[in-house]
Protein backbone atom coordinates (compact mmCIF):
# COMPACT_ATOMS: atom_id res chain seq x y z
CA UNK A 1 0.00 0.00 0.00
CA UNK A 2 2.88 2.57 0.86
CA UNK A 3 4.32 1.74 -2.68
CA UNK A 4 1.10 2.54 -4.09
CA UNK A 5 0.44 5.83 -2.35
CA UNK A 6 4.33 6.87 -3.42
CA UNK A 7 3.48 6.31 -6.87
CA UNK A 8 0.43 8.16 -6.80
CA UNK A 9 1.98 10.82 -5.05
CA UNK A 10 4.72 10.78 -7.78
CA UNK A 11 2.25 10.95 -10.26
CA UNK A 12 0.24 14.02 -9.00
CA UNK A 13 3.37 15.73 -8.13
CA UNK A 14 4.94 15.34 -11.52
CA UNK A 15 1.73 15.52 -13.77
CA UNK A 16 1.85 19.44 -14.14
CA UNK A 17 4.87 20.76 -15.85
CA UNK A 18 6.86 18.25 -15.88
CA UNK A 19 5.60 16.14 -18.74
CA UNK A 20 8.36 15.72 -21.37
CA UNK A 21 8.81 15.91 -24.89
CA UNK A 22 7.89 11.70 -25.76
CA UNK A 23 7.17 12.19 -29.55
CA UNK A 24 10.59 11.22 -30.48
CA UNK A 25 10.05 7.75 -29.08
CA UNK A 26 6.60 7.00 -30.74
CA UNK A 27 7.98 7.52 -34.59
CA UNK A 28 7.33 3.53 -36.10
CA UNK A 29 4.42 4.23 -38.81
CA UNK A 30 2.81 0.47 -39.93
CA UNK A 31 2.66 0.25 -43.59
CA UNK A 32 1.36 -2.64 -45.36
CA UNK A 33 1.43 -3.57 -49.52
CA UNK A 34 -1.38 -4.99 -51.49
CA UNK A 35 -1.48 -5.50 -55.01
CA UNK A 36 -4.22 -4.21 -57.23
CA UNK A 37 -4.67 -4.43 -60.72
CA UNK A 38 -1.51 -6.38 -61.17
CA UNK A 39 0.36 -3.66 -59.36
CA UNK A 40 1.59 -3.26 -56.00
CA UNK A 41 0.52 -0.30 -53.53
CA UNK A 42 1.79 0.67 -50.29
CA UNK A 43 -1.12 2.12 -48.40
CA UNK A 44 -1.11 2.99 -44.43
CA UNK A 45 -2.24 0.74 -41.85
CA UNK A 46 -4.27 1.66 -38.75
CA UNK A 47 -3.70 -0.07 -36.02
CA UNK A 48 -7.07 -1.44 -34.24
CA UNK A 49 -8.02 0.82 -31.95
CA UNK A 50 -9.08 -0.90 -28.58
CA UNK A 51 -12.40 -0.04 -27.44
CA UNK A 52 -13.14 2.36 -24.50
CA UNK A 53 -14.06 -0.60 -22.25
CA UNK A 54 -10.94 -2.75 -23.01
CA UNK A 55 -8.68 -0.19 -21.58
CA UNK A 56 -10.35 0.61 -18.59
CA UNK A 57 -10.39 -3.04 -18.32
CA UNK A 58 -6.28 -2.82 -18.49
CA UNK A 59 -6.36 -0.19 -15.90
CA UNK A 60 -8.52 -1.73 -13.66
CA UNK A 61 -6.71 -4.96 -13.59
CA UNK A 62 -3.30 -3.61 -13.06
CA UNK A 63 -4.32 -1.24 -9.56
CA UNK A 64 -3.28 -3.70 -7.50
CA UNK A 65 -1.76 -7.27 -7.12
CA UNK A 66 -5.03 -8.67 -5.60
CA UNK A 67 -6.60 -8.28 -9.18
CA UNK A 68 -4.52 -10.16 -10.53
CA UNK A 69 -4.36 -13.13 -8.65
CA UNK A 70 -7.62 -13.35 -8.42
CA UNK A 71 -7.57 -12.76 -12.54
CA UNK A 72 -9.14 -15.84 -13.31
CA UNK A 73 -12.42 -14.77 -11.63
CA UNK A 74 -12.38 -10.99 -12.23
CA UNK A 75 -14.25 -9.83 -14.94
CA UNK A 76 -12.16 -6.56 -15.48
CA UNK A 77 -9.19 -8.89 -16.14
CA UNK A 78 -7.45 -8.97 -19.08
CA UNK A 79 -8.45 -11.06 -22.22
CA UNK A 80 -6.19 -13.70 -23.85
CA UNK A 81 -5.53 -11.74 -26.81
CA UNK A 82 -3.67 -9.13 -24.60
CA UNK A 83 -0.22 -9.19 -25.64
CA UNK A 84 0.62 -8.71 -21.93
CA UNK A 85 -1.38 -12.22 -20.58
CA UNK A 86 0.33 -14.26 -18.66
CA UNK A 87 3.24 -12.36 -17.60
CA UNK A 88 3.93 -12.44 -14.14
CA UNK A 89 5.54 -9.19 -13.90
CA UNK A 90 3.17 -6.17 -12.87
CA UNK A 91 3.33 -2.20 -13.52
CA UNK A 92 3.79 0.30 -10.36
CA UNK A 93 2.69 2.93 -12.53
CA UNK A 94 -0.75 1.98 -13.32
CA UNK A 95 -0.06 0.84 -16.70
CA UNK A 96 1.31 -1.34 -18.99
CA UNK A 97 3.85 -3.90 -17.90
CA UNK A 98 7.01 -3.67 -15.91
CA UNK A 99 10.00 -6.05 -17.08
CA UNK A 100 13.15 -7.37 -15.52
CA UNK A 101 16.47 -6.89 -17.58
CA UNK A 102 16.24 -10.38 -17.67
CA UNK A 103 12.99 -10.93 -19.17
CA UNK A 104 13.94 -8.47 -22.20
CA UNK A 105 17.64 -10.47 -22.51
CA UNK A 106 16.05 -13.50 -22.79
CA UNK A 107 13.33 -12.31 -25.40
CA UNK A 108 16.06 -10.78 -27.77
CA UNK A 109 18.80 -13.32 -27.20
CA UNK A 110 21.13 -11.20 -24.53
CA UNK A 111 20.59 -8.28 -27.33
CA UNK A 112 22.41 -10.54 -29.64
CA UNK A 113 23.05 -8.08 -33.50
CA UNK A 114 20.95 -10.63 -34.87
CA UNK A 115 17.92 -8.89 -33.47
CA UNK A 116 18.57 -5.50 -34.47
CA UNK A 117 16.04 -4.04 -36.55
CA UNK A 118 17.20 -0.23 -35.92
CA UNK A 119 19.08 2.65 -34.16
CA UNK A 120 19.41 5.92 -33.94
CA UNK A 121 20.09 8.76 -32.43
CA UNK A 122 18.04 7.46 -28.83
CA UNK A 123 18.89 3.89 -28.79
CA UNK A 124 18.97 0.39 -30.39
CA UNK A 125 15.64 -1.47 -31.48
CA UNK A 126 15.62 -4.78 -31.06
CA UNK A 127 13.03 -7.78 -32.18
CA UNK A 128 12.04 -10.17 -29.54
CA UNK A 129 9.64 -12.74 -28.24
CA UNK A 130 8.30 -12.62 -24.64
CA UNK A 131 7.23 -15.86 -22.57
CA UNK A 132 3.50 -15.68 -23.59
CA UNK A 133 4.89 -15.88 -27.28
CA UNK A 134 4.36 -11.80 -28.17
CA UNK A 135 6.46 -10.60 -30.43
CA UNK A 136 7.66 -7.19 -29.61
CA UNK A 137 10.57 -4.63 -30.08
CA UNK A 138 12.62 -3.54 -27.84
CA UNK A 139 14.37 -0.09 -27.36
CA UNK A 140 17.30 -0.02 -25.29
CA UNK A 141 17.97 3.44 -24.53
CA UNK A 142 21.47 4.60 -25.11
CA UNK A 143 21.33 8.37 -23.51
CA UNK A 144 20.07 7.39 -19.90
CA UNK A 145 23.15 7.50 -17.72
CA UNK A 146 22.12 10.93 -16.16
CA UNK A 147 18.65 10.70 -16.21
CA UNK A 148 16.84 10.15 -12.84
CA UNK A 149 14.28 7.21 -12.74
CA UNK A 150 11.83 10.12 -11.59
CA UNK A 151 11.82 11.20 -14.77
CA UNK A 152 11.94 7.98 -17.13
CA UNK A 153 9.02 7.14 -15.11
CA UNK A 154 7.19 10.14 -16.17
CA UNK A 155 8.43 9.68 -19.72
CA UNK A 156 6.92 6.29 -19.93
CA UNK A 157 3.55 6.83 -18.10
CA UNK A 158 2.98 9.70 -20.70
CA UNK A 159 3.69 7.40 -23.56
CA UNK A 160 2.33 4.01 -22.24
CA UNK A 161 -1.29 6.05 -21.89
CA UNK A 162 -1.96 7.03 -25.24
CA UNK A 163 -4.10 4.64 -27.03
CA UNK A 164 -4.04 6.16 -31.41
CA UNK A 165 -4.47 4.13 -33.70
CA UNK A 166 -2.16 6.03 -35.81
CA UNK A 167 0.75 5.32 -33.35
CA UNK A 168 2.45 2.15 -32.44
CA UNK A 169 1.33 0.66 -28.90
CA UNK A 170 4.06 0.94 -26.17
CA UNK A 171 3.51 -2.19 -23.99
CA UNK A 172 5.94 -1.72 -21.24
CA UNK A 173 9.50 -0.69 -19.98
CA UNK A 174 12.28 -1.92 -18.00
CA UNK A 175 14.13 0.07 -15.39
CA UNK A 176 17.19 -1.57 -13.98
CA UNK A 177 20.56 0.00 -12.51
CA UNK A 178 21.30 2.44 -15.53
CA UNK A 179 19.39 0.40 -18.04
CA UNK A 180 16.49 1.88 -19.86
CA UNK A 181 14.64 0.18 -21.87
CA UNK A 182 10.76 0.65 -24.04
CA UNK A 183 8.76 -2.45 -25.17
CA UNK A 184 6.43 -1.78 -28.32
CA UNK A 185 4.32 -3.89 -30.42
CA UNK A 186 6.20 -5.42 -33.34
CA UNK A 187 5.53 -4.11 -36.74
CA UNK A 188 7.24 -6.29 -39.48
CA UNK A 189 6.61 -4.77 -42.40
CA UNK A 190 9.21 -1.87 -41.82
CA UNK A 191 8.62 2.38 -40.87
CA UNK A 192 9.06 4.67 -43.47
CA UNK A 193 12.49 5.78 -43.26
CA UNK A 194 13.09 1.89 -44.32
CA UNK A 195 10.79 2.73 -47.20
CA UNK A 196 12.36 5.70 -48.40
CA UNK A 197 15.75 5.13 -47.95
CA UNK A 198 16.50 1.58 -46.93
CA UNK A 199 16.10 -2.09 -46.03
CA UNK A 200 12.12 -2.10 -47.66
CA UNK A 201 13.51 -0.17 -51.02
CA UNK A 202 13.54 -3.34 -52.82
CA UNK A 203 9.87 -4.09 -52.37
CA UNK A 204 9.19 -1.12 -54.60
CA UNK A 205 8.99 2.75 -53.97
CA UNK A 206 6.02 4.49 -52.35
CA UNK A 207 3.50 6.13 -55.03
CA UNK A 208 2.23 9.98 -53.99
CA UNK A 209 -0.81 8.70 -52.62
CA UNK A 210 0.58 6.26 -50.43
CA UNK A 211 3.30 8.92 -48.72
CA UNK A 212 1.02 11.45 -48.64
CA UNK A 213 -1.68 8.93 -46.52
CA UNK A 214 1.25 7.77 -43.95
CA UNK A 215 2.03 11.94 -43.18
CA UNK A 216 -1.63 12.62 -42.78
CA UNK A 217 -2.21 9.61 -40.21
CA UNK A 218 1.27 10.32 -38.32
CA UNK A 219 -0.24 14.25 -37.80
CA UNK A 220 -2.99 13.10 -36.43
CA UNK A 221 -1.25 11.17 -34.63
CA UNK A 222 0.90 13.86 -32.97
CA UNK A 223 -2.55 15.71 -32.05
CA UNK A 224 -4.06 13.10 -30.09
CA UNK A 225 -5.90 14.04 -27.21
CA UNK A 226 -3.54 12.75 -24.42
CA UNK A 227 -1.24 15.42 -26.21
CA UNK A 228 -3.23 18.07 -27.48
CA UNK A 229 -4.88 18.38 -23.76
CA UNK A 230 -1.42 19.84 -22.21
CA UNK A 231 0.45 22.59 -23.09
CA UNK A 232 3.73 21.76 -22.36
CA UNK A 233 5.11 19.69 -24.73
CA UNK A 234 7.18 21.20 -27.12
CA UNK A 235 4.56 21.19 -30.18
CA UNK A 236 6.61 23.64 -32.02
CA UNK A 237 9.66 21.92 -32.01
CA UNK A 238 7.65 18.78 -33.12
CA UNK A 239 6.32 20.40 -35.86
CA UNK A 240 9.80 21.67 -37.18
CA UNK A 241 10.41 17.46 -37.23
CA UNK A 242 7.27 16.85 -39.08
CA UNK A 243 7.64 18.86 -42.17
CA UNK A 244 11.73 17.91 -42.62
CA UNK A 245 9.77 14.29 -42.32
CA UNK A 246 7.41 15.84 -44.86
CA UNK A 247 10.20 17.16 -46.80
CA UNK A 248 11.50 13.36 -46.93
CA UNK A 249 8.63 12.05 -48.17
CA UNK A 250 8.53 14.74 -51.03
CA UNK A 251 11.92 14.50 -52.32
CA UNK A 252 13.38 10.95 -51.32
CA UNK A 253 16.12 12.55 -49.56
CA UNK A 254 17.30 12.37 -45.88
CA UNK A 255 17.56 15.42 -43.83
CA UNK A 256 21.60 15.58 -44.26
CA UNK A 257 23.39 13.96 -46.96
CA UNK A 258 27.13 14.94 -46.80
CA UNK A 259 27.69 12.91 -50.79
CA UNK A 260 25.77 15.85 -52.05
CA UNK A 261 27.10 19.07 -53.33
CA UNK A 262 27.33 21.26 -50.83
CA UNK A 263 24.73 23.33 -51.52
CA UNK A 264 22.70 20.61 -51.40
CA UNK A 265 23.69 18.76 -48.38
CA UNK A 266 20.80 20.73 -45.87
CA UNK A 267 17.34 19.72 -47.11
CA UNK A 268 15.96 22.68 -45.71
CA UNK A 269 18.36 25.01 -46.80
CA UNK A 270 18.20 22.95 -50.27
CA UNK A 271 14.58 23.24 -50.74
CA UNK A 272 14.24 27.08 -49.96
CA UNK A 273 17.08 27.73 -52.18
CA UNK A 274 14.69 25.37 -54.95
CA UNK A 275 11.44 27.25 -54.28
CA UNK A 276 13.72 30.84 -54.29
CA UNK A 277 14.81 30.26 -58.16
CA UNK A 278 11.64 28.99 -58.72
CA UNK A 279 12.05 25.69 -59.48
CA UNK A 280 10.58 24.08 -56.41
CA UNK A 281 8.55 21.53 -58.91
CA UNK A 282 12.21 19.91 -59.57
CA UNK A 283 12.77 18.56 -55.85
CA UNK A 284 10.14 15.81 -56.13
CA UNK A 285 11.23 12.69 -55.42
CA UNK A 286 12.73 10.94 -59.10
CA UNK A 287 11.58 7.17 -58.14
CA UNK A 288 8.00 8.26 -58.00
CA UNK A 289 6.54 6.62 -60.99
CA UNK A 290 3.67 8.96 -61.14
CA UNK A 291 3.94 12.41 -60.27
CA UNK A 292 1.51 14.37 -58.20
CA UNK A 293 -1.03 17.16 -59.67
CA UNK A 294 0.64 20.35 -59.37
CA UNK A 295 -2.10 21.27 -56.93
CA UNK A 296 -1.33 18.79 -54.30
CA UNK A 297 2.71 18.77 -54.78
CA UNK A 298 2.47 22.55 -54.11
CA UNK A 299 0.34 22.13 -51.55
CA UNK A 300 2.85 19.60 -49.40
CA UNK A 301 5.59 22.27 -50.43
CA UNK A 302 3.60 24.64 -48.77
CA UNK A 303 3.12 22.78 -45.90
CA UNK A 304 6.43 21.85 -45.32
CA UNK A 305 7.95 25.49 -45.74
CA UNK A 306 5.39 26.42 -42.99
CA UNK A 307 6.30 23.85 -40.48
CA UNK A 308 9.94 24.21 -41.12
CA UNK A 309 9.66 28.49 -40.58
CA UNK A 310 12.74 29.35 -38.58
CA UNK A 311 10.51 31.46 -36.42
CA UNK A 312 8.75 29.06 -34.05
CA UNK A 313 5.98 31.25 -33.36
CA UNK A 314 5.49 31.45 -37.48
CA UNK A 315 4.59 27.52 -37.15
CA UNK A 316 1.43 25.91 -37.27
CA UNK A 317 -0.53 23.73 -34.60
CA UNK A 318 -0.35 19.95 -35.79
CA UNK A 319 -3.97 20.36 -35.78
CA UNK A 320 -3.76 23.31 -38.59
CA UNK A 321 -1.00 20.93 -40.24
CA UNK A 322 -4.15 18.20 -40.40
CA UNK A 323 -6.55 21.20 -42.04
CA UNK A 324 -3.75 22.07 -44.57
CA UNK A 325 -3.21 18.52 -45.79
CA UNK A 326 -6.53 17.50 -46.13
CA UNK A 327 -8.11 20.72 -47.74
CA UNK A 328 -6.92 22.79 -50.51
CA UNK A 329 -8.55 25.16 -49.53
CA UNK A 330 -7.21 26.27 -46.52
CA UNK A 331 -5.34 28.99 -46.29
CA UNK A 332 -1.59 29.79 -46.32
CA UNK A 333 0.61 32.89 -45.73
CA UNK A 334 0.07 34.83 -48.89
CA UNK A 335 3.81 35.42 -49.27
CA UNK A 336 4.77 31.72 -49.03
CA UNK A 337 2.26 31.07 -51.68
CA UNK A 338 3.89 33.91 -54.05
CA UNK A 339 7.45 32.07 -53.95
CA UNK A 340 5.47 28.45 -55.49
CA UNK A 341 4.17 31.01 -58.33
Amino acid sequence: MLLLWRCSKSKKKNSVGLIPNVSREIKEIRIEQKKSAGMEEVEYFNVQEEKEKDCDKLLVHFKNEDSFNSSSNDPNAVSVSSPLAGLPELSHLGWGHWFTLRDLEMATNKFSKENVIGEGGYGIVYSGQLINGTVVAVKRLLNNLGQAEKEFRVEVEAIGHVRHKNLVRLLGYCIEGTHRLLVYEYVNNGNLEQWLHGAMAHHGHLTWEGRMKILLGTAKGYVAPEYASSGFLNEKSDVYSFGVLLLESITGRDPVDDSRPVHEKNLVDWLKMMVAAKRADQVLDPNLETRPSTSALKRALLTTLRCVDPNAQQRPTMSQVVRMLESDEYPILREVCVLLL
